[in-house]
């Protein structure tokens, strides 16, 4: 298939961009690119990221182009698919995500709690700007959300009408090691995966008869009872606990499970923002250089595994460039599907993908040890979106009042005044 599509990536400049590109190099079969456009308002850094990117093409022998902009609306113009990988306010807003919670006793994390609101509050205004221009330019254009919090900015994307999907590495990242595990081809394995972004529960494990295939055999007791201890060691929960459940918790379930043992943990160590700070500059002095032309090694201590994968069986279904319908586990609307939820709440489960859209497939019930956190949590989502669209004191502390990791009076009280103190820059209504 000749090369005819055109994507765009808001974020270019990311020094995660490279793993991307990687990606698009090496399953151009799959996703046929004829021009790729990296938009980031930080011209120092997309140019050095924008350099490597060429190089890396052109080593693995890709024909399409690459170009950069700071300009959005110039940048997807023509464009089938946008990308969206920003973070408003950079790794120093995020290092204020991580800690200033921790000042009132509760979890600092970029994409849950008091850290992940400040983060939605930021960003969802800034993503439906971007979301207007990209209409404007191609109102057929898919949106590709990879921006935390995915489930939130998903939802505002979709509520707003845009032709929007998100997309995280948890599902895939799971895929992937669980068919190390069993030493089967990652495309054997299909996941019973349920919840929010960032908080869903492999309740199953199918090991295909064939790739494609509808029929198979459930693995996942086979995987708890001969892997568990290596399952525990990645998610960092205690193996009797999981083995009771009998379902594989995603490692941000360890925040709600494990809230006060992870605050002391974080109150002892540095912030994540401020490792994955000084990873990026490592990265950046890399991408200097001109004959670097491979993600480099360093690339995976940045976070993000199998993010490329997961990137282009998505976008290749959406444009039928695969050429027909595929399983994938996305971010989109309920419509039904899980019962106890709005229809316009965001799921993170199975869905078809082709040329038609997204269709979630049906869950069996969900178990109310799950049900009622995701529950809880997708009533936060919403009273988080409707503080980042309309602004207010009252609705954010509504939102962190309505958060099960919250949920006490002077505690929200307390959490809203660092919050806006912490991103009165960023928030034009503080």
């Amino acid at each position: 298939m000749s090369p005819t599509l055109k994507l765009a990536i808001v974020g270019g400049g990311s020094t995660y961009t490279p793993e991307l590109i990687d990606g698009f190099a090496r399953l151009r079969d799959t996703l046929p690119i004829g021009e790729l456009v990296l938009i980031d308002p930080a011209a120092d850094r997309l140019e050095l990221v924008g350099g490597l990117a060429r190089r890396i093409f052109a080593k693995q022998g890709h024909p399409g182009t690459i170009t950069t902009t700071t300009d959005v609306a110039a940048g997807v113009q023509g464009a089938d698919a946008v990308l969206l990988q920003l973070r408003v306010g950079g790794q120093a807003a995020r290092n204020r995500d991580e800690t200033w919670p921790l000042e009132c006793g509760c979890v600092g994390q970029e994409t849950t709690g008091a850290g992940g609101l400040a983060k939605a509050l930021r960003t969802v205004p800034v993503v439906l700007d971007i979301a207007e221009q990209v209409r404007r330019a191609n109102p057929d254009a898919w949106i590709v959300d990879f921006t935390n919090p995915v489930g939130i900015v998903t939802r505002a994307l979709q509520s707003a009408g845009h032709k929007a999907v998100g997309l995280c590495n948890v599902a895939i990242g799971f895929q992937r090691r669980f068919a190390k595990h069993l030493g089967v081809d990652p495309e054997l394995i299909r996941l019973d995966h349920v919840g929010l972004n960032h908080l869903t529960w492999e309740r199953g494990v199918t090991l295909l008869d064939a790739p494609g295939s509808g029929t198979g055999r459930e693995v996942l007791p086979e995987l708890l009872a001969s892997h568990g201890k290596e399952i525990s060691e990645d998610l960092h929960l205690p193996l009797p606990v999981i083995r009771r459940l009998g379902v594989v918790p995603s490692y941000y379930l360890r925040y709600f499970y494990q809230h006060d043992v992870v605050v002391e943990e974080l109150r002892t160590k540095g912030s994540r923002a401020s490792e994955v700070a000084a990873i990026e500059q490592q990265l950046l002095d890399m991408y200097a250089d001109p004959t670097l032309d491979t993600k480099p090694e360093l690339l995976a201590q940045r976070g993000g595994a199998f993010y490329s994968e997961a990137a282009v069986q998505l976008i290749a279904s959406l444009l039928g460039t695969d050429g027909g319908t595929t399983v994938q586990v996305v971010n989109t609307r309920n419509d039904g599907v899980l019962p106890f939820l709005p229809d316009d709440a965001v799921i993170e489960v199975p869905a078809e993908v082709d040329a038609a859209g997204v269709r979630p497939l049906p869950q069996r019930p969900v178990e109310p040890l799950y049900a009622g956190l995701i529950a809880g949590v997708t009533a936060y989502e919403q009273l988080a979106l409707e503080a980042a669209l309309k602004g207010g004191r009252d609705r954010v502390f509504d939102a962190l009042l309505a958060h099960p990791l919250v949920g006490q009076l002077e505690l929200a009280d307390k959490l809203t005044d660092s919050l806006l103190a912490n991103n009165h820059e960023h928030l034009s209504w503080a």
